[in-house]
């Protein structure tokens, strides 16, 4: 009989370590390959374990993509304490909001961004977010028959500004200061609020 790791479940230790380093590299790969691209067989190896393991950590890809999710804010509370304080300078408390949220967390909302386009179909997470949340909650605080298009372009724009900072990456918005982003961008996303 040999020494090493007895047979059976990992210890809880051992357990959390493993489920931490399949997140770790889950969220990697998804915000760089997006979901369809990404296997779970490949983020299996890079994390060194074995593909059972996310099965039974997660259920499967779809549930291991909204772990990746997680955050330290509630995108829900977040944006109905946008919401509330109804549509004049909704645009700015948007920008703030989403950019404030998102900055910190850059390769996740890449990986929701990428999914999302490339879902053909499949559920994507942030166009239901984008959807129910956002453009229901944009579209309830506005007046006049066009409101649900305005909301959805308001929406357009978020998402917009998010691929070109953290999809693309492209310069210089990818480096812009969050003020200079809202400065820039509030005015023309209240004009749409406006109607």
């Amino acid at each position: 009989m040999t020494a090493g790791r007895p047979r059976g479940r990992p210890s809880r230790a051992d357990g959390e370590d493993r489920r931490a380093a399949i997140l770790t590299v889950a969220r990697r790969q998804f915000a760089a390959k997006g979901y369809r691209a990404t296997s779970l067989r490949a983020i299996a190896t890079e994390a060194g374990v074995d593909v059972s393991l996310i099965g039974h950590y997660f259920g499967g890809k779809s549930p291991l993509l909204v772990a990746t999710m997680q955050l330290p804010i509630d995108p829900v509370e977040k944006i109905s304490s946008v919401l509330a304080g109804g549509p004049d300078g909704l645009a700015e408390r948007l920008l703030t909001t989403f950019l404030d949220a998102w900055d910190p967390h850059r390769d996740v909302f890449s990986s929701l961004i990428r999914t999302t386009l490339g879902s053909e179909g499949e559920q994507a997470p942030l166009l239901d977010v984008a959807r129910e949340v956002l453009v229901a909650g944009v579209a309830g605080v506005l007046d006049g028959q066009d409101r649900e298009l305005r909301a959805e372009l308001v929406a357009s724009q978020l998402i917009g500004m998010a691929t070109m900072r953290y999809v693309a990456r492209l310069e210089p918005i990818a480096d812009a200061t969050a003020e200079s982003v809202v400065r820039l961008l509030a005015p023309a996303m209240q004009h749409v609020i406006d109607g």
